[in-house]
């Protein structure tokens, strides 16, 4: 996956930032688009593309255990959230839908990766490549059991062994 970085330099964003609570009765996903992220950047919308990512701190997704957080991203053009670290609702909800990836990255990636950055992410290697820098970073690879859903498309489509 390649794409540019949206980075939000903060920690704890929760569910309610990524999607505001007035806008969850929309069921048009590419409605409920339009307001992702508008709790904490009223311009998100106008600026992400197809592919990008967000590059963010610590307990991404926390708050209530909304789907339509990861809906709202994926929609909007996200392909997926690099993070310190995940509220394991926001990652559930992400794998098992198929949303989006979360992905989990160390210190070293969090402080060199810039906004705008355009990165390549490679999954089978656990490896980010910064093409605008020409630098390498590891991410945190996905267990077993998450590998297998996201190879299968969520949860719903996963076969077990």
């Amino acid at each position: 996956m390649k794409g540019n970085v949206i980075k939000y330099q903060r920690d704890n964003i929760d569910t309610d930032v990524i999607i505001p609570g007035q806008y969850l009765k929309i069921h048009d996903y590419s409605e409920l688009a339009t307001h992702a992220m508008e709790g904490l950047d009223p311009n998100f919308h106008s600026k992400v593309k197809e592919g990008d990512f967000i590059l963010s701190g610590k307990n991404f997704g926390c708050g209530s255990s909304r789907e339509h957080a990861p809906i709202a991203l994926s929609h909007s053009g996200i392909k997926a959230v690099l993070a310190l670290s995940f509220a394991r609702i926001f990652y559930r909800n992400a794998v098992d839908g198929a949303f989006l990836l979360p992905i989990e990255i160390d210190e070293f990636a969090y402080e060199h990766i810039s906004e705008g950055d355009e990165i390549n992410i490679d999954i089978t290697s656990n490896e980010i490549k910064n093409i605008t820098k020409n630098q390498t970073y590891k991410m945190k690879p996905f267990s077993e059991i998450i590998g297998k859903i996201i190879e299968a498309g969520g949860l719903f489509k996963y076969k077990p062994d």
